[in-house]
């Protein structure tokens, strides 16, 4: 096994690569039937995020307001709500509660947005319901 050269970073994926069939020169995603490496899921950090996010706004609070009753950081509230962090049941049920939602509330909410294409201008990041989610925090 030869070792990586002294100017080149040794990448270990966080996720394994999703099997693909082999693409012969030319080939464009979806240009061969079942080819559908342009959808992806959507993360539930993400889906978290933005139900929170669009709580707070449609509640017309501040994120400053939000994280003070939640004790949590300003900073990392924001990092929630834009999906960078991947927050413990304990913080998601802190921000809920500030928001006045249950934690079953938010997780209910996130899921709904999981199995339903999105709306507004924007792509569906997936076309089958996810039903059966099972969440334990």
């Amino acid at each position: 096994m030869s070792s990586p050269r002294p100017d080149e970073a040794r990448v270990i994926p966080l996720r394994p690569p999703a099997a693909r069939p082999e693409h012969r020169p030319g080939d464009r995603p979806g240009d061969r039937p079942g080819d559908r490496s342009d959808v992806r899921e959507p993360l539930w950090r993400d889906l978290v995020g933005d139900v929170l996010r669009r709580e707070r706004l449609a509640q017309e609070r501040t994120l400053k307001d939000v994280a003070d009753a939640a004790r949590i950081s300003m900073p990392y509230l924001s990092e929630v709500e834009r999906g960078r962090k991947e927050a413990s049941s304990e913080v998601l049920a802190a921000a809920a509660h500030a928001l006045g939602l249950s934690l079953g509330d938010l997780l209910a909410r996130a899921h709904t947005r999981l199995t339903r294409p999105a709306h507004h201008g924007r792509r569906a990041t997936t076309s089958t319901p996810y039903n059966g989610l099972c969440l334990a925090a």
